[in-house]
């Protein structure tokens, strides 16, 4: 009797011990998989021997929050490799999107990628990029606190799915000295304003002559520079080109870039904006002046497009106002960049540099993801919160800086202009000189601003001389001009 009661109880324990041993197991190998050391590669685009910046920007803190996991950066292109070619010699410009598919394959294919929105898109069209919403889905990945805009233009590569995430952004608005509308009794500008609202604006508010003259709008804070490269950010958002997709046809002899030419040169004809050939104030003794050639912090412009880094420059020197002679602190604000109505969601310089994503070849996709998916956290964006350069993409965590009140959504309400032929980089690899096309623009339209032509007649010529250069590199795309 008492062997059979033993023996029950040995198969009772044998029977739960059995039961135990998957969960064992199973505790185990997770327990494995926390503590074994593990290697993660991450591309960047460009790179060197020196990849410090960027593992302090991105990466150290997540290796001191996960000890197990070594990142080795792995740049697509070594920059260190060019220069060094024999004098006079032209190197190649490498194809990035080329290489860093090099090392998105084989047989050490990288885990991450870093990088800019027209390569998120081309990897997308061709399925090399993981999917991240079954990820998100799955860890219950809050995705609220993005900054909408941002999450737009990442959903705008890949048809509203996700195929990466970024911390950072930078970004800019219109600052406009309130103190100057004030005095002269306009209304100052507001959010979502057209190009034509604004523009009124600034004629309002140009006045004065020679020295004495006040800009009412420049498309930069600082003076110098043709308004025919900074005048892009008048027609981003319109999508215009200067010439086909294949570079085989010029594109600009058309109603619409005559109507941006025709406004562009009558701003600066008439003084609204700077014509670029303005001479800069000198101090009479040759002393130093730290805002000379700054036609905001001067009161040379009423209203400037600046980037965000721009209010650091703002607070230093209203910070030290009584030790510039003649300066006195300038009362600021900003407001969203004017929009075109044909595209009045779309405004602004939004960069996405720092798209991250998962190689559809992943070796270790577990651990990419987890360092994309920390890199987004919140504990990541509170770190970063304070940085002078860019914003980072969590809203709750974007506060104006130094306790000021100013209107810090306008840096990013409107949505990024998204990125429309992916084939440009490779031309412009196939075809080094093919910049000189539309550097050969500025040629016309100055004759445009010395009155020597019309738009029209200006963008014709422009146009008739483009197709020439595009002719002679499609016979020869190393051609020279």
């Amino acid at each position: 009797m008492k062997n059979r009661l033993w023996g029950k109880r040995v198969l009772a324990v044998l029977a739960t011990a059995s039961l135990a041993l998957p969960l064992l197991a199973g505790c185990t190998a997770s327990e494995a998989k926390d503590t074994e050391q593990r290697v993660l590669r991450v591309a960047t685009l460009w790179g060197g021997q020196d990849d410090s910046y960027f593992r302090q920007q991105f990466t150290d803190a997540f290796e001191l929050t996960h000890p197990n996991i070594t990142v080795e950066v792995v740049p697509a292109v070594e920059q260190s490799s060019y220069g060094f070619g024999t004098q006079g010699e032209n190197q190649e410009i490498p194809d990035t999107v080329e290489s860093l598919k090099k090392i998105m394959t084989g047989d050490n294919p990288v885990d991450v990628i870093v990088a800019d929105t027209a390569t998120v898109k081309s990897l997308i069209q061709e399925n090399m990029l993981k999917q991240l919403d079954p990820l998100m889905q799955e860890d219950k990945f809050d995705t609220t606190d993005i900054v909408p805009s941002v999450l737009e233009g990442i959903k705008d590569l890949g048809d509203q799915s996700i195929y990466a995430l970024t911390p950072t952004f930078s970004s800019s608005a219109l600052f406009y000295n309130k103190g100057m509308f004030q005095k002269a009794g306009v209304e100052p500008p507001t959010d979502n304003m057209t190009w034509d609202d604004i523009l009124n604006l600034a004629t309002r508010m140009t006045k004065g002559e020679d020295k004495d003259h006040v800009f009412g709008f420049s498309f930069s804070t600082y003076q110098g520079g043709s308004p025919y490269y900074s005048m892009q950010q008048y027609y981003n958002s319109l999508q215009l080109k200067i010439f086909d997709d294949k570079a085989e046809k010029m594109t600009v002899d058309s109603p619409q870039w005559e109507k941006v030419w025709s406004t562009i040169s009558k701003l600066a004809i008439d003084k609204i904006i700077p014509k670029g050939d303005e001479p800069q104030d000198q101090d009479p003794n040759g002393r130093y002046n730290p805002l000379q050639g700054d036609l905001f912090l001067s009161s040379k412009a009423a209203m400037v497009i600046g980037d965000y880094s721009y209010i650091n420059q703002l607070i230093d020197a209203n910070k030290n106002a009584d030790k510039m002679e003649g300066f006195t602190k300038v009362e600021w604000d900003v407001v969203t960049p004017p929009v075109h109505p044909e595209a009045p969601e779309i405004g602004g310089n939004i960069y996405l540099s720092s798209l991250m994503s998962i190689n559809s070849s992943a070796q270790n996709p577990d651990d990419a993801w987890e360092l994309i998916k920390y890199m987004n956290s919140e504990d990541w964006a509170k770190i970063k919160a304070r940085s002078s350069y860019e914003m980072v993409s969590r809203k709750s965590f974007i506060k104006p800086k130094e306790g000021l009140d100013y209107n810090i959504q306008a840096f990013y309400t409107l949505k990024p202009v998204p990125p429309t032929n992916n084939n440009l980089d490779k031309l412009y690899q196939k075809m080094p000189n093919l910049w000189q096309v539309s550097d050969k623009g500025m040629e016309y339209f100055n004759q445009v601003l010395d009155n020597k032509k019309t738009p029209k007649e200006a963008l014709g010529e422009w146009a008739a001389k483009g197709n020439e250069m595009l002719e002679k590199l499609k016979k020869d795309p190393k051609a020279t001009f």
